[in-house]
């Protein structure tokens, strides 16, 4: 009997013929949002919210009526929303009463800071402070106490430099660690939280949410109270003005902003994992602007459902 021998060519077809094809996973309820049922109301209440949020102010109807067109007109997108904040983060056209959005923008950035960390302390009262501190230098000229007329120069010079730290932030010539650095660092703030046992406690809880530990508060207490140098977030300091420049530049500062922003505009904490993903570019790249409008560029900030 005569036997017949399949090329080995033959029998690897065969057998691939055999296999089953890749199993394909359909994903359901997986489709791009519409956005076209979004009602009226929820859409003119986001716009009204970014108009507070971003420059202090109800949009006015013309202002509304436009807005509200753009983002209709694409879709309400997430590219839409975006440019609209932008919009009002950084637009420099002339708008009556306001100068500016941008102007608008960070005079409203520059108050909310100070609601932060200095009460609310109005720029009349901040006057207020600087012309009584003003006029004790000039006593202390002319009685001769160079050490006092020294100390209040550097608190006048400080009171000046927390009001124009809304027009540094807006120029870029500082960055926001110098804004809260500046806001911590002046009369008003020494007289809210008087004594260093105070400050320390106050420094670290509204920039960064959270009281020093033993170590920390030793640490932060030799350099602000006796001017001994320390090591403190592992940044070496012996001052008061190096005490606060460590806490700016730490990464729980920046961490603080980001928990800020959230409270702010979402009335919540962010997660874990939300903190994470900021931090990996907030970090770095210090733009609140963008931080912002990741924020409120989300369907959670604007209520669409």
């Amino acid at each position: 009997m005569k036997k017949f021998l399949f090329p080995l060519s033959l029998i690897l077809l065969i057998v691939s013929s055999c296999k089953k094809d890749p199993e394909v996973i359909i994903y359901t309820n997986n489709n791009a949002p519409y956005y076209g049922a979004i009602p009226k109301v929820t859409l003119e209440n986001y716009i009204n919210r970014l108009f507070i949020d971003l420059i202090g102010r109800e949009p006015l109807d013309a202002e509304m009526i436009s807005e509200e067109n753009t983002l209709r007109a694409n879709g309400l997108s997430v590219i839409s929303r975006e440019q609209l904040i932008t919009k009002l983060q950084t637009n420099t056209a002339y708008i009556p009463g306001d100068s500016s959005y941008k102007y608008a923008y960070y005079n409203r950035f520059y108050e909310l800071s100070k609601a932060r960390v200095l009460e609310a302390a109005s720029n009349a009262a901040i006057n207020e402070r600087l012309g009584e501190i003003s006029f004790a230098a000039i006593s202390d000229s002319i009685a001769g106490d160079s050490l006092n007329f020294s100390l209040d120069k550097r608190q006048v010079r400080n009171l000046v430099e927390t009001m124009n730290c809304e027009q540094n932030y807006r120029t870029d010539s500082i960055q926001i660690k110098d804004v809260f650095a500046q806001m911590v660092n002046n009369a008003i703030y020494d007289k809210i939280n008087m004594n260093s046992f105070n400050f320390i406690n106050a420094t670290f809880n509204d920039l960064l949410f959270r009281y020093p530990t033993a170590n920390e508060f030793n640490a932060a207490y030799d350099m602000v109270e006796h001017n001994l140098p320390s090591v403190l977030m592992g940044m070496s300091g012996q001052s008061k003005g190096d005490y606060i420049q460590v806490l700016v530049n730490s990464k729980e500062f920046y961490e603080g902003i980001v928990r800020w922003m959230y409270k702010n505009l979402l009335a919540r904490e962010p997660s874990t994992q939300e903190l994470y993903t900021e931090m990996m570019t907030f970090y770095k790249d210090h733009n609140l602007q963008k931080l912002q409008m990741r924020i409120m560029g989300t369907n959670e900030y604007a209520n669409f459902k």
